[in-house]
């Protein structure tokens, strides 16, 4: 049950901040084994028994069974953002290629560029399928469908394994920009939404089953080219989840949702989620599922193919995108929960608050999450293996 950050006690944060040491604290502590090994001598770790692994080594950040630190960028990003992330550890990345420059070519030109700054591109996007004759069920959505199917083809050409997609016409993501802990942050007022922000967005107003015959009939042009492929598709849930907005009703507000898209697309094993964490807790207990039984339920059996890694302030009617150490999740906890199931997909940090002369990709925030984000995985391995 999710809990806000008002019913934390002084004791809780207090608890808390000493708890989140412990990664800090395991991964110097590892450095140092890590050095003494190299010499041959024999070094006991300065730590309580406790919290030490009573068997086997920890695995290695970049073993391929391991979670894949990354990072949503641009296919047009610079070499000197490229050098950054390389530099900072990044290895894997989730590339947004646009609309017009995603023939095979272009896409192979964008994978050899990253190449040479250490960067394999893990997953893609390709906006196509947002087109609203394809999210509305308009004349034409064929065409724009098309160019989809030709996208997944050249992601499985490349060795691109996962293709991220979402769909909700009529979304609004944000109703402001606020500053909390001295950093700017998105965040969403439902109530101030339904007064301030709301408007019918189109012609008409669309309900629930209207979309879910739309997404039925995109995932069937596409679902069999994914296969083909061998590209899994990955669905982002709806964010924020209100089941609708804009008069355009939203399906994947809710586990129910995505339980429905899975027996759409059958037993094919090219279907699943990305898990955004931040929308997840953003649901609070509305969601059905909260965020680690989502990750028990889907994780388990394979299903969750990408991982956007963030918090928030509290759930619903209220909340601010936070940096992961400053929301009411803990975050630990999930990083384990992945690891428990033995997701070893791409996990990126999302909607990356402004810090004071952050411009651009965010240089030091990206630093900030992706450096914390390190030290949970490391912990989240020495504990569970």
């Amino acid at each position: 049950m999710a809990v806000s950050r008002s019913d934390l006690t002084t004791g809780d944060r207090s608890h808390r901040r000493n708890f989140l040491k412990l990664p800090l604290a395991a991964g110097a502590t590892g450095a140092l084994l890590y050095a003494a090994s190299r010499n041959g001598e024999s070094v006991e770790a300065d730590t309580p028994k406790a919290n030490q692994r009573s068997a086997g080594p920890v695995i290695d950040e970049f073993d391929p069974g391991n979670i894949k630190l990354a990072h949503r960028l641009s296919s047009q990003m610079s070499d000197e953002d490229l050098l950054f992330l390389k530099q900072i550890g990044m290895r894997w990345a989730r590339v947004n290629f646009p609309t017009d420059r995603a023939s095979l070519d272009q896409m192979h030109a964008t994978q050899k560029r990253f190449d040479k700054f250490g960067l394999k591109i893990y997953s893609a996007v390709h906006y196509s399928y947002r087109n609203l004759k394809v999210q509305l069920g308009q004349a034409g959505r064929d065409e724009f469908i098309d160019q989809y199917r030709v996208f997944l083809r050249n992601c499985g050409t490349l060795g691109i394994p996962v293709a991220c997609y979402d769909f909700h016409p009529g979304n609004t993501y944000t109703t402001g920009h606020v500053e909390r802990r001295g950093y700017v942050a998105r965040e969403f007022n439902l109530d101030d939404f339904r007064k301030r922000v709301e408007k019918q967005r189109f012609d008409r107003e669309y309900a629930a089953e209207e979309i879910w015959d739309c997404y039925t009939y995109f995932m069937r042009a596409v679902l069999p080219v994914a296969e083909e492929s061998n590209v899994k598709m990955a669905l982002h849930p709806d964010d924020p989840p209100v089941a609708k907005m804009n008069g355009v009703a939203k399906l994947f507000t809710h586990a129910d949702g995505y339980r429905r898209a899975e027996k759409i697309a059958g037993a094919s094993r090219h279907w699943g989620l990305t898990f955004c964490v931040g929308t997840w807790a953003e649901g609070g207990d509305k969601m059905g599922l909260d965020v680690f039984e989502m990750i028990k339920e889907f994780g388990s059996r394979g299903r969750i193919f990408g991982v956007h890694f963030r918090n928030v302030s509290a759930p619903l009617p209220h909340f601010v995108e936070t940096f992961l150490d400053d929301g009411y999740l803990d975050m630990y906890q999930v990083m384990k929960a992945l690891r428990e199931v033995r997701y070893d997909g791409t996990i990126v940090p999302d909607h990356i608050p402004q810090l004071k002369g952050d411009t651009g990709m965010r240089h030091a925030g990206t630093a900030y999450c992706l450096a914390y984000m390190r030290a949970l995985l490391r912990r989240a391995n020495e504990e569970v293996g």
